[in-house]
């Protein structure tokens, strides 16, 4: 493909494209919208599209935001990885504060273009747009495309799961890898989601009947469903992966 990448420079519609790909459960993390009501507006040069030059149709795209962090990154990055993320960023905008590396927070390919290599393309991009900016570190809670067919496998032991080359067995985490990033510590509560059983039912089409641990296609670990409650809750793990620009 002829793809042009770049910071997305205001076309919300191409970025409108790539909507409607992840489960309805995974759009239910509050935290979000402190960053997706406001990205267009504080952090764009943040945000890569990539655009295929034959048909003008946005193939992928890459989030990412300012942060202030101190310390030794390697020494470990907080629990509630992308929520962490979300918070931060908004709250140093709020006080001013100046950030100090760049995290990632999501990285799409449109689903008929997948296979291709592209998610690689565009982490290298991330990488890029980076170090254009002036940040040496760029971070991201890295969410395993592969964890959600091993879903009662604790993160800790999945992601230490390496192939016969050494390289981890997750496809997202070995592009990392591959392009020199390294894994830091797991973020066992990265993102949050709860709701009512009916909600739950609504996003994802199961009985949520029975207490106990609900396996939901597209999740990563189980849901945990109490029905004398009338709640769910999904708290994922993501991995933490830094990069140096």
């Amino acid at each position: 493909m002829d793809l042009d990448i770049g910071p997305f420079d205001g076309r919300t519609e191409l970025l409108d494209e790539l909507d409607g790909f992840w489960p309805e459960f995974m759009l239910q993390d509050h935290t979000a919208d402190l960053y997706f009501c406001n990205f267009a507006e504080l952090w764009p040069e943040f945000t890569l599209l990539a655009v295929d030059r034959e048909d003008g149709r946005a193939a992928a795209k890459a989030y990412s935001v300012p942060i202030s962090c101190h310390g030794d990154i390697r020494a470990g990055l907080p629990e509630n990885g992308w929520d962490w993320v979300v918070r931060r960023a908004a709250q140093d905008r709020m006080t001013g504060t100046a950030p100090t590396i760049v995290s990632a927070l999501e990285i799409l390919v449109r689903p008929d273009l997948r296979g291709r290599g592209l998610s690689g393309l565009m982490l290298e991009a991330l990488r890029e747009n980076t170090a254009r900016l002036g940040f040496s570190d760029l971070v991201a809670p890295v969410r395993p495309n592969g964890k959600s067919d091993r879903i009662t496998e604790p993160m800790d032991q999945y992601v230490r799961a390496v192939g016969p080359d050494g390289l981890p067995v997750d496809p997202w985490i070995r592009v990392h890898v591959r392009a020199g990033g390294h894994i830091v510590n797991v973020a066992h509560s990265s993102m949050v989601m709860t709701g009512s059983l009916e909600q739950w039912r609504s996003w994802t089409g199961q009985a949520f009947d029975r207490s106990g641990q609900v396996l939901v296609p597209g999740a990563l670990v189980p849901v945990l469903c109490d029905v004398e409650h009338d709640q769910a809750v999904y708290v994922e793990p993501n991995v933490w992966i830094h990069h140096r620009t």
